[in-house]
């Protein structure tokens, strides 16, 4: 056969090879903000038979915590034409690839309310092109405040941070005022959308003098977690997060689901969807695992002296 007889026949070959299939993954999240989540989700994937380079190619964008770019981001992975969009980073990347396309399939992988947040029809049947797990997020903000309460049994107002530039802002607002109503203690609130309005924030709450502070449940706080951690600490502020990585990076005290759990069940969503399911009968997923965890050293740098009944109680202890 002569050289361009077989350069024919090779190039026949390498068309005949089948694409692989693409994952587009689309994160509010910076990556290394994710680096606890990515090996549960990439573990998932392998669970369900699907390895990145082997038998599937996953194209990655990061916002870096920029909300802004998420619209552009997600537009950008549906001109791929992914067989799915992951939307990493809880409502607000669910919502951008949820405008970017109605065919392409997506998985969140920790929204708060998708049924209340528009995103699904009900957690049973969510209809459309778009499934994923919830995280019980601000369903959550009651008990973690609860748990302030037994960490700083001081008197004093406690304290609050959201973030007023989220979706779910005024659920969650209504939330802690309803628990801090049940307590009888006074709250203080203090709103931050931007990395420097935090620290004016986290000030202000140290000049009122709260008693503790709860970190309301939001994506942007979390890829922001090392400045809000730093900052509670540097007042000597006791203060309660969502995810156990606020806890692995200083901060005192975490409750809430499995982060990684919650990103190991979206990657079985996806294996599932890879091959033929749909995204409309894939019912919502919710957490299987909860976390409380403490920070002892973080309680002695600040401190604070935890209850001996606390730390019987925490499912992991940061010695």
């Amino acid at each position: 056969m002569g050289t361009l007889g077989a350069a024919a026949v090779l190039s026949r070959a390498a068309s005949a090879q089948p694409r692989l299939p693409v994952i587009g993954f689309c994160s509010l999240i910076s990556q290394a903000g994710l680096r606890d989540q990515m090996p549960a989700f990439l573990a998932g994937l392998a669970e369900a038979g699907y390895v990145d380079g082997r038998n599937l190619t996953i194209e990655y964008r990061w916002a870096d915590g920029q909300i802004e770019r998420l619209p552009t981001l997600a537009k950008d992975l549906a001109r791929l034409s992914p067989a799915v969009i992951v939307a990493a980073g809880g409502n607000y990347s669910a919502e951008a690839a949820k405008a970017a396309t109605t065919t392409i399939p997506i998985v969140f992988t920790a929204v708060s309310d998708p049924v209340r947040a528009g995103l699904v029809t009900s957690f049973n049947k969510p209809g459309g092109n778009i499934t994923g797990v919830s995280i019980l997020s601000h369903e959550l903000d009651a008990k973690r405040l609860e748990l302030m309460i037994d960490l700083a049994p001081r008197s004093g107002p406690l304290g609050v941070l959201i973030n007023q530039r989220s979706p779910t802002t005024d659920i969650q607002r209504q939330n802690f005022q309803a628990a801090a109503g049940a307590t009888g203690r006074p709250m203080v609130i203090a709103e931050a959308g931007t990395a420097a309005e935090i620290s004016k924030a986290i000030a202000m709450l140290a000049e009122s003098r709260v008693a503790g502070l709860v970190v309301g449940a939001d994506p942007f706080f979390t890829g922001e977690r090392a400045q809000i951690v730093s900052l509670a600490n540097r007042h000597r502020l006791p203060a309660i997060y969502q995810w156990r990585a606020f806890a692995l990076d200083g901060g005192l005290a975490t409750y809430g689901p499995s982060f990684s759990d919650a990103y190991r069940q979206s990657a079985g969503l996806v294996g599932r969807i890879l091959r033929g399911a749909k995204p409309a009968d894939l019912p919502v997923l919710q957490p299987t695992k909860f976390e409380f965890v403490l920070n002892l050293k973080t309680a002695r740098e600040i401190g604070l002296t935890v209850p001996p009944t606390l730390i019987d109680r925490a499912d992991e202890v940061i010695e």
